[in-house]
């Protein structure tokens, strides 16, 4: 475990693999009535609750400061309320697959982000990895089409959002990162003020009744659960070790992922072109990892 928690790269496949299989299981909830907002919640409050439950039986405390308390709620609201709710609202409109290649987006909108504010600048290396990346990603959507139906642009549109607020989650968590705070005490808070926000959403838009569909698939839900806890843990940690460029590429995994999972588990075909775009994805991700272990131009960031 400690190999995987010090390395860039096994980080990367585990919390991109994890990230996949969100897409089939907000998949099967979506399609048995489970509102997109409340399926945002199940992740929130079940990672949260979850890893609070970890950190409190290894006898840590989550130490609340102002900066902890901005730092959890930007966090929640940027990176997880609301890309996920425009996740599962776009899914049954677009297609998991479809959904899943606005991940591969992600990593060329934090680079961009991520030069223009300088947070950190990817040597060639990593820019060609990136870009490799991208080619393959380009390839996927271009055999995945529309899901098998016609795309509506508004929900086209909805779905490119998803990916800019990833990014800008992405530099967020770099720039104002809490000292001496470790990635676990932040997955638990950003996820707790994430699922406090959602419910306030769901309880004004809907009501609690919208928590009745998920009697319907309690083994969706745990499997969910187990899933989001240990990607969020991991996900942290990937973002200290390989910074926000390098975190962003889990997308290119979760596409990937996402097509295995929907052959396997949910019968869906693919053309070989989509399986070849995979193959390349894989070899951008390894690309981007070695230029991790070379020199690269830092620009120290100041916090305003």
């Amino acid at each position: 475990m400690k190999i995987l928690w010090d390395s860039a790269l096994g980080l990367l496949i585990v919390t991109g693999g994890l990230l996949g299989m969100t897409l089939p299981f907000g998949k099967l909830a979506t399609a048995a009535g489970v509102p997109a907002m409340v399926w945002a919640f199940v992740i929130s409050l079940g990672a949260g609750g979850v890893l609070l439950i970890a950190l409190l039986l290894l006898g840590q405390r989550i130490r609340l400061t102002a900066h902890k308390l901005r730092y959890f709620f930007v966090t929640a609201a940027v990176s997880y309320a609301f890309p996920n709710l425009l996740m599962f609202s776009a899914i049954p409109h677009l297609g998991a697959g479809y959904t899943g290649i606005m991940f591969t987006l992600s990593p060329v909108i934090t680079l961009v982000f991520s030069i223009l504010l300088g947070v950190r600048r990817p040597n060639l290396t990593g820019v060609i990895g990136i870009a490799v990346g991208f080619v393959g990603a380009a390839m996927v959507a271009l055999s995945r089409g529309e899901a098998g139906q016609p795309a509506d642009y508004f929900w086209v549109a909805i779905g490119l959002l998803i990916p800019v607020s990833l990014a800008a989650g992405n530099i967020y968590r770099t720039v104002d990162w809490p000292e001496d705070t470790g990635p676990i005490e932040l997955a638990v808070g950003s996820h707790l003020a994430s699922a406090v926000l959602l419910l306030l959403g769901i309880l004004t838009l809907f009501g609690w009744q919208a928590f009745a569909p998920l009697g319907g698939v309690p083994l969706v839900v745990a499997g969910q659960v187990a899933s989001a806890s240990a990607m969020f843990a991991f996900f942290f940690r990937l973002q200290a070790v390989g910074g926000p460029v390098y975190l962003s590429q889990i997308g290119y995994v979760a596409a990937a992922v996402g097509l295995f999972a929907g052959t396997i588990f949910l019968g869906e075909h693919y053309q070989l072109l989509t399986w070849l775009g995979a193959a390349i994805i894989t070899a951008g991700v390894f690309i981007t990892t070695k230029a991790q272990s070379q020199p690269r131009m830092r620009v120290q960031s100041q916090a305003a």
